[in-house]
């Protein structure tokens, strides 16, 4: 799997046009980290899969989501998380996650130039799908939500650290990142903001790998 590294440095967190929960707009100050080119594949699952003896995600071998250049989905947080320490990597952080998306660019919309693709997806598609941001990344927004390591709460902006944030101490729902092809509107914002109770499984739910540095 292949990593871009993020220099470390500040960035501008958030959305002013975004839902409350992603305002207000705050500066944020990251430690270097990497953070993978692409989500977790079928193809990579399934060799934790056979080295582990773990049991398959939700939708394993189902028609439309066994490609093994497919994102894997349907995988809960905590499976994600187990995936993460068997490869030597963790999930990044929400602010992690946005600093990488916005490569750069902090008042961009979506995480790459220009602007969304005029093709939506009716299924996960094949990793490198979409136009890659500044580093490089693909499958930021229009494939699936991506999990983050951090609780979720919907003020957390306003109370936000401005170093390397971490989320909230605790809470029922954990964030995740990327607009996924089950979406009306799939093309979201590199700042947009979703979040999920750990333990579900759903279709456009994968996971990306980040490592410190």
């Amino acid at each position: 799997m292949d990593f871009v590294e993020v220099a470390p440095g500040e960035f501008l967190m958030g959305d002013a046009d975004g839902a409350p929960c992603e305002r207000p707009v705050h500066r944020v100050r990251l430690d270097a980290f990497a953070i993978a080119v692409t989500p977790v594949t079928n193809a990579t699952y399934a060799r934790y899969l056979d080295a582990t003896g773990a049991s398959p995600p939700a939708f394993w071998g189902q028609a439309g989501f066994d490609d093994p250049r497919q994102p894997v989905v349907g995988v809960s947080w905590e499976e994600a998380c187990a995936f993460a320490a068997w490869s030597g990597a963790r999930l990044p952080t929400e602010a992690e996650w946005e600093k990488a998306a916005r490569g750069g660019v902090d008042n961009g919309r979506l995480p790459w130039p220009g602007d969304a693709p005029a093709q939506r997806f009716t299924r996960p598609p094949r990793v490198h799908a979409t136009p890659p941001n500044p580093l490089g990344l693909f499958d930021l927004s229009g494939v699936c939500h991506e999990w983050c390591v951090d609780w979720y709460a919907d003020d957390y902006y306003a109370r936000s650290p401005g170093a390397n944030p971490i989320g909230p101490p605790m809470g029922t729902r954990r964030v995740s990142r990327g607009g996924a092809w089950r979406h009306a509107d799939p093309w979201s914002a590199a700042g947009h903001r979703s979040s999920l109770p750990p333990a579900l499984r759903y279709s456009d739910y994968g996971f990306r790998l980040a490592r410190t540095i």
